[in-house]
């Protein structure tokens, strides 16, 4: 199995990559990890995987700049439905529009919008740190105890509906932690960054 992790320039690419690949090698899944933004690699993978660190608007735009990735990514998650797993704002990147940074088209792939968290006296903007989370049953979250802590650092939350949410979290206001959407699965929180839950969470990924 090969799996593709997005190289645009935006995102944890180094904490990723290796903690795919502890992942890999704890659970002895022998599946082929590839960091990369090439087209013809991407084609070539059976699953892939987007992050995302910075603005909705600077994360779009990079994405857009490299040749033939966007395209790539349409043809291999849309029209062939392989795995894909976009983390933070490799997540927000899917909806159908973002106001960070202005109003911007996002890919379009799970409806809904990326809008600036509400601001309160109790809760500070960014949101950073551990959560708890609560999730429906999926394989995704499979062997990871209920009420679990995830590492979340955002600004932005998705907004989707109700069908698409697979997990949320209580900060201010209920917030998107993860959505599903057919072999569309994302994460507003970190796996990479979220120690023993986020390597299950994962390997999950990479046996789905």
């Amino acid at each position: 199995m090969k799996i593709a992790i997005i190289n645009y320039g935006y995102g944890n690419l180094h904490s990723v990559n290796k903690a795919f690949e502890k992942a890999n090698k704890d659970f002895n899944l022998n599946a082929k990890i590839e960091v990369t933004n090439n087209p013809d690699h991407i084609n070539k993978a059976d699953k892939i995987v987007l992050p995302g660190v910075g603005s909705f608007f600077d994360c779009l735009n990079a994405i857009n700049s490299i040749d033939g990735v966007f395209e790539t990514l349409q043809e291999q998650v849309i029209n062939k439905q392989k795995c894909f797993m976009g983390i933070c704002v490799g997540m927000q990147l899917l909806a159908d529009i973002g106001y960070e940074n202005g109003e911007n088209n996002g890919f379009g792939w799970v409806s809904g919008s990326v809008e600036k968290m509400k601001a309160s006296p109790n809760y500070k903007i960014p949101h950073m740190g551990w959560n708890t989370i609560n999730f429906k049953n999926s394989h995704l979250f499979k062997d990871i105890n209920e009420n679990s802590d995830f590492y979340f650092v955002h600004s932005y939350e998705f907004k989707t509906v109700e069908e698409n949410i697979l997990a949320s979290t209580n900060y201010a206001s209920k917030i998107t932690a993860a959505i599903k959407k057919n072999n569309i699965f994302g994460t507003q929180f970190h796996p990479e960054k979220s120690h023993k839950n986020g390597q299950q969470l994962i390997k999950n990924f990479i046996d789905w």
